[in-house]
């Protein structure tokens, strides 16, 4: 025991000197030295935080690398500002949403095609013994959203200072998604997705520097940053090498169609960017990629609203490579990246991307939603939903649930019992609401927290990141009042059920999971040849 004790202290002294040697001081602030750049951070004495906001960690995606997978970047002398969030990529739209709370803000900051950047908030740079790393990637449709949006502090702070916490930014709408057989001959299909991994393995190599364990990741992400975990699950088949992170986390995983990179839908796409842009099929890509950053981001803008009400034009495809198959055949296979996993939805899902005042035709709206579905599987669908009342309730649930809520049961089961489930469900627990619960600094709806309760707010987060820390939600940070929380499976559909009484007292309850919602993902898992899922 005496030697066990002995060469535990001994590993630990090891990390501390490591830890110590790999920043120095200038002007009472860090610097940090990332081999190819050094970065000066910013102290909070207050909170007893250091971020770095804005640290580049891959080349600029322009010129001949756009459409490529991302690059080392250069090498630059001197030390750089990390002191000022980071311009956030191209922006694009959904299409032709009405109610569209992601829509940029006229104060949003400038926006570039240079935009690979990521940002670190830590307690302590050099810990006894490195703290568990939290990642979190931004939603927002695979089209809009940034780093600036998220203060990673929040978390930092709501973990006891017991986690570092990295932001990261990857390029988006075409940029980022642009597919088709040109891209797969000469660039990088799902190059945002590749940005995503890029990061993550800077943060591997790199995030010793900030106090973090680079052995004991989670990332986690919020909509397209929840579906975009979902992704790196399944990527590489599940054999991503070295592995990136050892837990995943969800809120309202986004999946969209995924189609194959040179299906007729991603293809049609293409074709509408380089007719937009005057390109001619031969050589397309070289054209596009002479053409400004500007001019392409109003393409961008164009094609992108004018898709379908409430979806996406660009988004993640199988490519072959990176995304072998088809996300709901890879996870029933099981092989997958990542131990365990901790999922959350929200009650009522699809209401945003619904335009509440119109009078649908649901059959109509569902042969939209998946243009690859036939006359059978439409009128399958429709049956399937008609007990929801009015058909903008019965739309409304369909985008909901065959598009977030059905992604996150595909999730569930594919990691078989070693996970947890939760539900928001505070009214009116449209999707995104649970957002400024984590992120208590988040103003990117212009909307103010919902249920502003101490108890239920610290019991809702607590979850997150005591998962983050000790992979296990009852193993508590600190204390809160969420009962003994069980794991998942799909032989005890057990899930924990974040509400709240009619005399706005918390209620958080367990609760199994309602088999006429699974009846209705198993229907879309049935149909995933068609819908791209």
């Amino acid at each position: 025991m005496l030697k066990k004790e002995t060469s535990s202290i001994m590993a630990h002294l090891r990390a501390a000197i490591l830890l110590a040697c790999v920043y120095t001081v200038a002007g009472n602030t860090p610097v940090i030295d990332l081999g190819y750049a050094k970065y000066q951070g910013v102290v909070d004495t207050n909170l007893n935080l250091t971020s770095f906001r804005g640290i580049r960690y891959a080349a600029p995606p322009t010129g001949k690398l756009r459409w490529q997978a991302p690059a080392l970047p250069s090498v630059v002398g001197g030390i750089q500002q990390a002191d000022t969030d980071p311009v956030q990529c191209f922006q694009g739209n959904l299409g032709g949403a009405v109610t569209n709370p992601l829509a940029t803000r006229d104060d949003d900051p400038l926006q570039s095609e240079d935009c690979l950047f990521l940002s670190v908030y830590s307690p302590i740079l050099n810990p006894t013994v490195p703290l568990p790393t939290l990642v979190w990637i931004h939603g927002g449709g695979y089209v809009v959203g940034s780093a600036s949006q998220y203060n990673g502090g929040d978390l930092v702070q709501e973990s006891n200072n017991e986690i570092v916490v990295v932001v990261i930014q990857y390029r988006l709408g075409l940029f980022g998604f642009l597919a088709g057989e040109q891209i797969k001959e000469d660039g990088a299909l799902n190059a945002g997705l590749l940005d995503q991994e890029f990061a993550l393995r800077w943060i591997r190599k790199n995030i010793h520097k900030f106090g973090g364990d680079p052995h004991k990741v989670t990332i986690w992400g919020q909509s397209a940053g929840g579906g975009s975990v979902l992704q790196h699950v399944i990527a590489h088949d599940g054999k991503t090498s070295p592995p990136l992170f050892r837990a995943a986390m969800t809120s309202s995983s986004f999946l969209p169609a995924q189609y194959p990179y040179n299906g007729r839908i991603p293809q049609s796409s293409f074709n509408q960017v380089i007719t937009q842009a005057g390109c001619t099929c031969a050589a397309a890509l070289d054209c596009l990629r002479k053409i400004d950053s500007a001019s392409l981001q109003d393409i961008n803008l164009n094609v992108t609203a004018a898709g379908f009400q409430g979806t996406i034009t660009f988004g993640p495809v199988v490519d072959g490579s990176f995304i072998t198959q088809s996300p709901t055949t890879a996870l029933a296979q099981g092989n997958l990246n990542g131990e365990i996993l901790l999922s959350v939805t929200n009650l009522n899902e699809g209401f945003i991307f619904v335009n509440q005042t119109e009078d649908y035709d649901v059959a109509e709206y569902v042969h939209n939603l998946f243009p690859l579905l036939g006359v059978e599987e439409v009128n399958a669908a429709k049956s399937l939903y008609r007990s929801f009342g009015s058909p903008v309730a019965q739309v409304t649930a369909i985008l909901g649930e065959s598009v977030f809520t059905c992604s996150t049961y595909l999730l569930l089961n594919a990691f078989a019992g070693n996970l947890y489930k939760a539900q928001y469900a505070i009214p009116p627990s449209f999707h995104g609401s649970d957002v400024v619960n984590y992120f208590p600094s988040f103003a990117a709806f212009d909307e103010p927290i919902i249920f502003n309760n101490t108890g239920f707010i610290n019991a809702f987060t607590q979850g997150f990141l005591s998962f983050a820390v000790n992979l296990d939600p009852n193993v508590k940070l600190r204390p809160s009042i969420t009962p003994l929380w069980q794991k998942w499976s799909p032989a005890a559909e057990t899930e924990m059920v974040f509400n709240k009484t009619e005399r706005d007292a918390p209620h958080i309850a367990a609760t199994t999971t309602s088999r006429a919602l699974q009846s209705r993902c198993e229907f879309w898992k049935h149909v995933h040849n068609l819908t791209g899922h």
